[in-house]
C-alpha cells in the first residue's frame, strides 16, 4: 500500500469517524424527488442509503413520482393540471399515479435486493419494508377548485414505522394515503416526508432534489461568487421565506424550503436541501463536515447568535483561562467591548459556552477568525464548529472569499476542518504589522468559495 494513500486514507478516515459515531442509533427521513429516479440517480443512491443504514442510521425513504405521473397521463393523452403548486387528481391522474407508484415501488426494492454488486455494501441484505402507514384525508375546495383525489396528511403509524425500523429494516413509503373507508388519495412526497420526520420526531430530514440548495443571495446569479449557503439558521430561513413568493414548482426556492421550515419549527433539529445532481450528496451532507447543500438547523434551548453589550463579562469569563495559559493572546475589557459585535457565542440558560470573533478585511477579502473559545464543560458536543459555521456564514455574508486564524496549539483542528497552512505574507498588511514575533503562532486559511 502506497505511501500516499496512507498519508490521504488516514486522515480523511479520522474526519469521517466522529459523524459516523454521532448519527449511529439516528433517525432519518430521507425524501427522494420523483426527477432524481428518472434522471438514473437510483442506483448510486440506493447504494448511498444502504451504506448509511449499515453505519446504525435508521432510515424512512420517500420517493417522489411527479415526472413518473406526467409522463403516465402525457402517454393517455391526458394533460397534468395544477393549482396553488399542487396536482389536481381526478381519475386519470390517480390511475396514473397508481401505476407509477407500483412501477417505482419495484424498481426500489430491486435496487436494495441485488446485493449492491461491485460496491462496497456486496453482498448486503438490506431489507425494505412498505406498508400502510399513513392515513389521509382530502384536500377538497380550495378557492373554488375541486382537487379532487389530492390529499393531505392526517395520521402517521408512528407505532407501526418505530416497530419496523427497530427490526433493523428500511422503511419504504409512497406519496399515497388512504382514508379509514379505504379511499386512496395521491399526496405530495415532500407533505409525507416532513409529516413523517415530524411525527417520529427524526434527527434529520432530507430531500434530495433538483434544487442544489439555498444562495447566499437569493435570486442573484449562480456561480463561485453567490455560494449556496450551508447552514441556515431557522430564524433565518423563516425571514427568507417570508420575503420569497409563494412556490408553484419545485425548482422554486421557497418550495423545499418551506417543509424544512416546518419540521423544524416541529421539532426536527435539521433539515436538509441536497442536489441528486451531485453524486454522493446523501454522503457528502451526512459525513463531512461542510455538507453540499442547504441545512435549516433548529438550535432549540442553546442559542448561537451574534453577541451584545451585555454578554462581555461572560466573554472575558470564558477566555481568561485560556488567556492565562497562553493559548489565546490576552485582550481586555475595553477591547472586547468595542468589537463585541464581531462576536458570535453560544449561550445557553445565561452562560457563554463558545465565542469567536471576525475581524474583517474587505480589501483582501477576507477576514480573522479570532479567539475562538469552547468551555471546558461543553468541549467534545460540536460547539466549535457550530461556532465556525456561524463565523464562516458572517464572513460570506459580507462578501469575504476566506478566514484565516493565527494559532500556536491547534493547529490540527482547524487542518481538519478545511483550513491549509500560508506564509505570513499571506496575512493582509494591517494584520501583519500587528503580528507578534514573540508567540510566532502559524497562519492557517480557508476559502470560503
Amino acid at each position: 500500500m502506497s505511501a500516499v494513500f496512507n498519508f490521504t486514507f488516514v486522515p480523511w478516515f479520522r474526519s469521517v469517524a466522529p459523524y459516523i459515531h454521532m448519527h449511529r442509533g439516528k433517525t432519518f427521513v430521507v425524501g427522494i424527488a420523483g426527477e432524481a429516479i428518472a434522471a438514473g440517480k437510483l442506483p448510486n443512491l440506493a447504494q448511498d442509503l444502504a451504506l448509511i443504514q449499515s453505519m446504525g442510521v435508521k432510515v424512512v425513504l420517500v420517493h417522489g413520482f411527479r415526472p413518473q405521473v406526467n409522463e403516465q397521463l402525457k402517454a393517455k393523452g391526458h394533460t397534468p393540471q395544477y393549482s396553488h403548486g399542487m396536482r389536481i387528481t381526478d381519475e386519470v391522474a390517480l390511475d396514473c399515479a397508481q401505476e407509477a407508484a407500483g412501477q417505482l415501488r419495484y424498481e426500489i426494492e430491486a435496487a436494495f435486493s441485488q446485493g449492491l454488486p461491485n460496491t462496497p455494501m456486496a453482498g448486503a441484505t438490506v431489507r425494505v419494508i412498505s406498508g400502510n402507514f399513513i392515513t389521509a384525508r382530502p384536500v377538497g375546495i380550495v378557492n373554488g377548485v375541486d382537487f379532487q383525489h389530492s390529499g393531505l396528511v392526517r395520521k402517521v403509524d408512528i407505532a407501526g414505522i418505530t416497530q419496523t425500523l427497530q427490526s433493523g429494516s428500511m422503511v419504504l413509503l409512497s406519496p399515497f394515503g388512504f382514508s379509514p373507508t379505504g379511499e386512496a388519495f395521491n399526496l405530495t412526497m415532500e407533505e409525507v416526508a416532513t409529516s413523517v420526520a415530524i411525527a417520529l420526531q427524526a434527527d434529520k430530514l432530507l430531500f434530495v432534489s433538483e434544487v442544489p440548495g439555498i444562495r447566499l443571495r437569493p435570486g442573484e446569479p449562480e456561480g463561485d461568487d453567490n455560494p449556496i449557503d450551508t447552514e441556515l439558521p431557522l430564524d433565518a430561513a423563516e425571514k427568507l421565506l417570508a420575503s420569497l413568493p409563494s412556490a408553484n414548482e419545485p425548482s422554486d426556492i421557497a418550495f423545499y424550503l418551506q417543509h424544512c421550515v416546518k419540521a423544524c419549527k416541529s421539532g426536527v433539529e435539521r433539515s436538509h436541501i441536497l442536489p441528486f445532481a451531485v453524486d454522493g450528496a446523501l454522503l457528502l451532507e451526512v459525513y463531512m463536515h461542510d455538507g453540499i447543500g442547504t441545512m435549516v438547523v433548529d438550535e432549540k434551548l442553546e442559542s448561537l447568535r451574534e453577541a451584545t453589550h451585555e454578554d462581555v463579562g461572560g466573554i472575558l469569563q470564558l477566555i481568561e483561562p485560556f488567556e492565562n495559559d497562553g493559548t489565546l493572546v490576552k485582550r481586555d475589557r475595553t477591547e472586547i467591548e468595542r468589537d463585541v459585535e464581531q462576536y458570535t457565542v453560544i449561550e445557553h440558560d445565561g452562560v457563554i459556552f463558545a465565542c469567536a470573533a471576525l475581524h474583517a478585511y474587505p480589501e483582501k477579502k477576507t477576514g480573522e477568525m479570532a479567539a475562538l473559545t469552547v468551555s471546558p464543560q461543553s468541549q467534545g458536543q460540536g460547539d466549535g464548529e457550530k461556532v465556525l459555521k456561524r463565523i464562516e456564514q458572517r464572513a460570506r455574508s459580507k462578501g469575504l472569499e476566506s478566514i484565516f486564524v493565527l494559532t500556536t496549539r491547534t493547529m490540527h483542528w482547524f487542518i481538519k476542518r478545511g483550513f491549509v497552512p500560508a506564509d505570513l505574507d499571506w496575512l493582509p498588511e494591517e494584520r501583519k504589522r500587528a503580528y507578534n514575533w514573540n508567540r510566532a503562532s502559524k497562519v492557517l486559511v480557508k476559502k470560503l468559495t
